[in-house]
């Protein structure tokens, strides 16, 4: 007679084992959808700005020259780039993108606002830092809560170096 060594489990052991990978499957589920949820809020975010900084066809495109700031805002004389371009009295722009007061800079107006978004590739990537910091946190939700280290740590890398290199081109 050969013996196998496998023995029958219960009804009660089969069925709380079940159960259990039903609520790992529940955790998985519920961290990749707060992972997704927070890369789409950072897109989300971004791409208001994002969108007339990469896309500036239709838009009209010239430089501000800041004459004031506070805490959040500068704001300045628009001055368009093309001629026959309409010159706008005061136009705002974020205060982060620019030196201060006499700083000049390339922008592209937001249509029907009186708003203006730095252009080039220090705007771009301005633009895109709620996106970067989406990155860092979620890849803390995918490294700590879904157990994929590796993607964690290249979501954490890709969204610091985004962060990083914004400060970088806008300090320059």
């Amino acid at each position: 007679m050969a013996f196998t060594g496998v023995t029958k489990r219960s009804r009660t052991r089969r069925a709380g084992e079940s159960a259990y990978g039903l609520l790992l499957l529940a955790k998985n589920a519920a961290m990749a959808l707060i992972a997704l949820l927070i890369l789409v809020a950072g897109v989300w975010s971004s791409w208001g700005d994002a969108k007339p900084t990469m896309l500036t066809k239709g838009l009209e495109r010239g430089t501000v020259t800041v004459s004031d700031c506070d805490d959040e805002w500068c704001t300045g004389s628009f001055s368009p780039a093309l001629a026959g371009g309409e010159a706008h009295g005061r136009v705002r722009i974020d205060e982060a993108v620019t030196d201060g007061t006499g700083d000049r800079v390339p922008v592209a107006l937001k249509p029907g606002t009186d708003h203006a978004v730095r252009t080039g590739a220090a705007g771009i990537l301005h633009a895109w830092v709620p996106f970067g910091g989406s990155l860092l946190l979620g890849s803390l939700v995918v490294a700590g809560g879904l157990g994929m280290r590796r993607t964690g740590w290249s979501m954490g890398l890709l969204g610091a170096v985004l962060v990083g290199a914004s400060f970088a081109t806008l300090t320059v």
